[in-house]
């Protein structure tokens, strides 16, 4: 995976998250987890690292952006 750029985090509440699963479903599915409760960048696909087993994800989440049941940042 490319290196963690420093706007990726420079101010709390951003973060990155990694993830390492079994397979694309896996992967996919704990994304869409994040994303039904957090601001969330769309993921289109997995890596593959060779030699190594599964699949990895990389997408940032905005915590100060927490969305509500329908899915939208509540409006302040």
């Amino acid at each position: 995976m490319e290196a963690i750029n420093e706007v990726h985090v420079s101010e709390p509440g951003l973060v990155v998250v990694d993830v390492a699963a079994a397979d694309d479903e896996t992967a996919f599915a704990f994304h869409t987890a994040l994303a039904a409760r957090w601001a969330t960048t769309s993921v289109e696909r997995t890596t593959r690292d060779a030699g190594q087993p599964g699949v990895r994800l990389r997408c940032y989440l905005d915590l100060r952006q927490p969305l509500d049941a329908s899915g939208q940042a509540p409006a302040h």
